[in-house]
């Protein structure tokens, strides 16, 4: 872990991973299709990904649904491709909201809408 800022290296090349494939693919297409592109990349960089893990979401004890990221890189970050005109706060929210549910530190939002890459880092703080 880096002193800078939580997994700054693992950020980094998931970051440089999906400019590859935004650089390939270009702007335009869904969502699913970056996702999917975005997971072969990262396995060939030699990363562990974890696509539409489900987790059981509880409440006083009882069960009211399930939570499912997009992906999970290293079992260390959670990894959310978007193709939107900008992030909004409801997409921050529902970062914060995985990251409650997973316990997981770090989310890292990407958008392919542009030519450049759009991302957004999202931390759990350490209160919550």
């Amino acid at each position: 872990m880096s002193s800078e800022f939580l997994y700054q290296d693992l950020s980094e090349a998931i970051i440089g991973a999906a400019m590859k494939v935004l650089n390939r693919l270009r702007p335009g297409l869904d969502e699913k299709i970056y996702e999917n592109a975005l997971v072969i990349e990262l396995q060939r960089r030699g990363h562990r990904i974890e696509q539409q893990r489900q987790f059981s979401v509880h409440y006083e004890g009882e069960w009211i649904g399930t939570l499912i990221p997009d992906l999970l890189v290293d079992e260390l970050v959670i990894v959310d491709p978007k193709v939107v005109a900008a992030f909004t706060e409801t997409h921050m929210a529902q970062m914060l909201g995985y990251l409650n549910i997973t316990e997981m530190q770090l989310a890292l939002l990407l958008n392919f809408k542009r030519y450049k890459l759009e991302w957004k880092r999202v931390v759990r703080s350490a209160l919550a």
